[in-house]
């Protein structure tokens, strides 16, 4: 993995991640977003209301905006689920800052989706994406062998970048499907 990837962490793509939900909610280009302070954490300039700050508290805005609300879960645990893992791609993958914290990071995202197709469970929502976009650059960086190690992260990782306008201009990751050898 390059180190470079440890540079280019979330809050600096947030305005891009941003733009990209908006594209794949079906929403017109209207809002505009702005970087603010250091890590140009990301800013909504509303028209006649308050400014939004802060990744999911716009990706959420934007959702309901687009009146998707089934992407912020359908029931009460699923909702508390996807706030979880929102706040995950927050406060542990935008933070990461060295080799051994996305290991850590994909060591923990391969083991809780071992038994699950989307980080809800069974429906696809808002926290698949983010953390979609949030680990894009990580899983670029992987060696074939690494992607084989973090085997569900990969699984869940090519679901989600072939789901239906989500990856956009982002480059598609290739993960090896055939194996030439023989495990028996």
């Amino acid at each position: 993995m390059a180190a470079a990837a440890a540079g280019k962490v979330g809050p600096a793509l947030g305005l891009e991640e941003l733009s990209l939900l908006e594209k794949s909610l079906g929403l017109e280009k209207g809002n505009k977003y702005s970087g603010h302070g250091e890590r140009k954490i990301p800013v909504l300039q509303a028209n006649n209301g308050p400014s939004l700050t802060g990744l999911t508290t716009i990706a959420i805005h934007l959702v309901k905006q687009a009146k998707k609300e089934q992407l912020l879960g359908s029931t009460v645990e699923e909702k508390a689920i996807v706030q979880q893992w929102l706040e995950y791609r927050v406060t542990q993958v935008d933070t990461q800052s060295s080799k051994e914290d996305i290991r850590i990071i994909l060591k923990d995202l391969n083991s809780y989706l071992e038994d699950k197709v989307y980080f809800t469970g069974n429906s696809f929502t808002l926290a698949d994406i983010l953390l979609y976009y949030g680990l894009h650059h990580i899983i670029a960086e992987l060696t074939v062998q690494e992607k084989e190690k973090y085997l569900n992260v990969s699984r869940w990782f090519n679901h989600i970048q072939h789901y239906p306008g989500i990856r956009q201009h982002l480059s598609t990751i290739v993960f090896i499907k055939n194996r030439l050898y023989n495990t028996h």
